[in-house]
């Protein structure tokens, strides 16, 4: 609920702005102003996203997870839904998304608000208690030997977590 009153207020705060900027600077102008950041957000998620999927790409034939590239992605398309919308907040909060540097101090700022996206390679079933259990379990199972190799159980990842 507290989601969809600040959508709404956004929304009605978006349109009070871009309607006190089009009465100082005409609806021509205004309009010409919609449209261009429109075409330049476009532009910037075509750039953007193209240089996302390729470190995304690079990153999975590596092996690794690209959970950063998922999050930058996730901002892309935001960013560029809101720059679609008319409106100059909009527009502005959008061109935060698309910006890499913005993208960063935004991502810090919901970082510092508590939400957090953990993307991790461990088995989890849904909560931070089970992903904990997995966390010491696993720990448990695996030995460091002399020669330096790990030795322990291996789970598919198909397969449920069971307690021993």
């Amino acid at each position: 609920m507290p989601v969809l009153i600040f959508i709404s207020l956004f929304t009605l705060l978006d349109f009070v702005v871009l309607f006190s900027v089009g009465g100082q600077i005409g609806l021509l102008a205004t309009l010409l102003l919609v449209l261009l950041t429109g075409i330049g957000g476009l532009h910037l998620i075509r750039r953007e996203g193209a240089n996302t999927f390729a470190r995304a790409r690079e990153r999975l034939n590596a092996g690794e997870l690209p959970s950063s590239e998922l999050l930058t992605g996730a901002a892309l398309i935001f960013g560029g839904a809101l720059l679609m919308a008319p409106g100059f907040l909009s527009d502005a909060m959008g061109l935060a998304c698309l910006l890499p540097e913005a993208r960063r101090l935004l991502f810090k700022l919901l970082a510092w608000l508590g939400f957090k996206a953990s993307v991790s390679g461990a088995h989890t079933r849904g909560s931070a208690h089970d992903a904990n259990d997995w966390n010491t379990h696993r720990s448990r199972q695996q030995k460091k030997s002399e020669n330096g190799p790990l030795e322990g159980d291996f789970i598919a990842r198909d397969e449920p977590f069971h307690r021993r």
